[in-house]
């Protein structure tokens, strides 16, 4: 595996990490009576967040940076299609020159 694959793969595991630790502070204010929980509860949802925050960064900036470096990897642009090919069943006719 990649550099990128394995931080996409921390990042999907913190993800499932931060929303484990969100439901567990809303079970236990709920099931507490809104009592005022323990620290660690609350950081159960923290800790996972901040390191969200720099794997979040990393893959934001990844696609300008591999652009900024020249690589033409992942550039989104599709091909042109043949002339006199069909898109979807609609056909593309050319418009006369004098028309618009």
């Amino acid at each position: 595996m990649s550099w990128n694959q394995w931080v996409r793969q921390i990042h999907r595991w913190l993800s499932i990490a931060f929303t484990v630790g969100v439901v567990v502070n809303i079970v236990h204010i709920v099931a507490w009576g809104g009592e005022e929980p323990a620290v660690w509860v609350y950081l159960l949802a923290l800790l996972p967040l901040a390191l969200l925050l720099f794997t979040g960064l990393y893959l934001f900036v990844l696609p300008y940076a591999t652009r900024w470096r020249g690589g033409r990897r992942g550039s989104g642009r599709r091909p042109p299609c043949p002339a006199g090919s069909r898109s979807a069943g609609v056909e593309v006719t050319a418009i006369p020159e004098g028309a618009q």
